[in-house]
């Protein structure tokens, strides 16, 4: 209520301009209120448009193999040592207190390590202010949330801003890994810090990929990867080159990566004895929705898409309408996070860049049962844009909780049932 009333009494353009003053005060107060708990620990953030849960979920686990007790905040989980929580926030990068609070807490808890997840979005609010980082993973650039930034570059720059953070923190020696595949890597690899580490997969050749893992080069070992697709590799050897810069000797990471043998809604297989393979990513950019089907070309597709939420990144329904075509022999669109918007008009903007009509089921797990049916042996079902997302966002602020990890487990035991 009393927002409320500001925002009626106060010109809005009074408050834009207050607003990031506002951000870095709150910022600055959580840090000092909570002790700056991560000038205390080993911090690694991991930032870019595609791969960063996963990067942080590979930092995790090689960081543990390492002998750390380490603390994890990423899309999926916050995790403190031994103890683990969903995050049902929707952002991966949450709030101010909460980050430093979470800080403090594994601190006390005896975690010596902790991974964040460095979202745009985040450093837009000054989220990313007053974390002491050690390192920090830049994995890649692509066009999203514009609507929010108001400009590809403008969005670049946010997420840049988390690089000047590094530069800020007291650590030493501070340490950038950057993928030079990336034409945004520049900025980042030229930043004023002690360790500049570019990193390239066409550098670690031999390697290979495929729908069921694969393996790289590194320091003259076969890091085998047991996650679907080259971007799979792309995120392992994101997190090899940071967890060697920072002491963690090359038969350790291999043995992490070698455990690690899913990450829940990145490329997740879902098995229920069933004759083909079930997939469920969280791809909602054209680039990461053409990464999974690609790890998928020797089989015949039946995708499940819903494309971006509702109010953001119009331009890209039509784009992902498009590679959804050319990658699938049959499509179901359906709803994801409307928002306000009307979900039916959502999928039209998809089917937009079809040249036929597609199939279009509204009721998410109706979509996902219709496809599993058509699945024959050896085809797989695809399903993106959810992953791991605990719940759909309709109008009004309601929210539906969900799983498509779980209702397509729960369909495909019911398909057995009915064959």
């Amino acid at each position: 209520m009393a927002r409320k009333f500001i925002e009626t009494v106060v010109p809005v353009s009074f408050l834009d301009s207050f607003r990031p003053a506002y951000h870095l005060f709150l910022a600055w107060f959580g840090a000092f209120a909570y002790g700056d708990p991560s000038r205390r620990m080993l911090v690694v953030g991991v930032t870019g448009t595609k791969g960063k849960t996963s990067v942080t979920e590979m930092l995790n686990a090689i960081l543990e193999e390492a002998g750390y007790k380490t603390a994890l905040i990423n899309s999926i989980r916050f995790k403190n040592g031994e103890k683990n929580e969903r995050n049902m926030t929707r952002m991966s990068m949450p709030g101010r207190f909460f980050i430093q609070k979470f800080l403090h807490d594994a601190l006390a808890s005896g975690c010596n390590a902790a991974v964040l997840e460095m979202t745009s979005e985040g450093a837009k609010q000054s989220r990313h202010r007053f974390i002491d980082l050690d390192a920090l993973i830049f994995t890649n650039l692509a066009p999203e949330h514009i609507e929010s930034h108001g400009s590809l570059q403008a969005y670049a720059d946010a997420k840049f801003e988390i690089g000047k953070e590094l530069v800020r923190s007291h650590k030493r020696p501070r340490i950038i890994a950057a993928n030079s595949d990336d034409r945004e890597s520049t900025r980042y690899l030229t930043l004023a810090v002690e360790q500049s580490l570019p990193f390239s997969l066409g550098a670690t050749a031999p390697y290979e990929a495929g729908e069921r893992g694969g393996y790289f080069s590194f320091d003259g070992m076969k890091i085998p990867v047991h996650l679907g697709g080259e971007f799979s590799l792309k995120n392992a050897l994101a997190a090899a080159t940071a967890a060697r810069a920072l002491g963690v000797k090359t038969p350790v990471i291999a043995s992490a990566l070698d455990r690690l043998e899913k990450i829940p809604g990145r490329a997740e297989r879902i098995e229920a004895g069933q004759s083909f393979t079930a997939v469920v990513d969280y791809a909602h950019t054209p680039d990461s929705l053409k990464a999974i089907y690609d790890a998928y070309k020797n089989e015949r597709k039946i995708c499940v898409l819903g494309a971006a939420g509702g109010g953001r990144d119009v331009w890209k329904r039509s784009v992902m309408g498009r590679i959804a075509e050319e990658c699938c022999a049959q499509i179901i669109l359906t709803n994801e996070d409307p928002y306000d918007e009307d979900p039916g008009a959502i999928l039209q903007d998809i089917a937009h860049g079809m040249s036929k009509p597609p199939e279009i089921i509204l009721d998410r797990r109706a979509a996902i049962r219709r496809a599993l049916e058509y699945a024959r042996a050896s085809d797989a079902v695809i399903i993106t844009g959810k992953g791991t997302d605990p719940a759909i966002a309709g109008p009004g602020g309601s929210s539906t909780p969900w799983s498509d990890a779980d209702v397509t487990r729960q369909e495909l035991e019911a398909l057995k049932t009915r064959v």
